[in-house]
């Protein structure tokens, strides 16, 4: 295992607590497997995914909805050493949804495991499997908590409201009031699930109201932005 390698799996959620001395034992156990793909291409569908996650190495990929129409939603972007496909890899019966997918946004590295290896007993594992799933009901309930707070965004009725709790709440993550968001314009307007044009024009609108300044995906909140916020809301 390369250094960087070592490095972004010791920065993973799911190796918390672990030596990374330990990681390619770990690794070996779960059938640990590495695959390259270039932009756009399928990483994961739920209907194949029971019992393996991804972790991804290098690049970045995007969990998306796709409707039969074409239609694309972004639901979220992960990056080094973001998980993926966990939800999936844990339930155990039950339909799994068909429109959802993850795709790489350029060229990526994935890490695959067999994840489903850790809900049953399997030699050498049982000194890690504590500790894994342990950490894995952590991720679990991390993910839950962001799709809480983007059902909070969606909940606002227009797309001025659903901007301004969007980027409060990036406010509220950074500790600061200046911030880069991980999304371009077409990729916030479907995070958001607003038409991209009516979004850009209420952009404008609130950096003429002296709320926000901006340029492409950085962001900076006025005094009058957070001073006003609730009333806002």
């Amino acid at each position: 295992m390369q250094s960087q390698e070592r490095e972004t799996l010791a920065a993973c959620r799911l190796f918390s607590g672990l030596a990374p001395e330990r990681f390619d034992e770990i690794l070996a156990l779960l059938d640990g497997q590495r695959r390259s793909y270039f932009q756009n291409a399928l990483l994961l569908r739920p209907e194949g995914a029971r019992g393996k996650i991804g972790i991804l190495l290098e690049g970045r990929a995007h969990v998306l909805r796709e409707e039969y129409s074409g239609t694309r939603t972004l639901l979220t972007e992960l990056e080094p050493p973001d998980l993926f496909g966990e939800a999936f890899a844990c339930a155990v019966s039950g339909p799994l949804p068909t429109d959802i997918c993850v795709r790489a946004a350029g060229g990526c590295r994935v890490l695959w495991l067999a994840f489903r290896r850790l809900l049953s007993p399997h030699a050498g594992l049982e000194q890690y499997q504590a500790v894994l799933i342990s950490n894995m009901l952590a991720v679990l309930a991390e993910k839950d908590l962001l799709l809480s707070r983007r059902i909070g965004h969606l909940s606002k009725r227009s797309t001025r409201e659903k901007l301004l709790s969007y980027l409060f709440e990036q406010y509220q993550l950074c500790g600061s009031r200046s911030f880069t968001i991980p999304f371009d314009r077409q990729q916030l307007a479907d995070y958001l699930c607003v038409d991209r044009s009516a979004m850009s024009s209420m952009l404008g609108r609130l950096r003429d109201d002296g709320l926000i300044s901006f340029r492409r995906s950085h962001f900076t909140l006025t005094d009058r932005f957070l001073q006003g916020f609730e009333e806002e809301l």
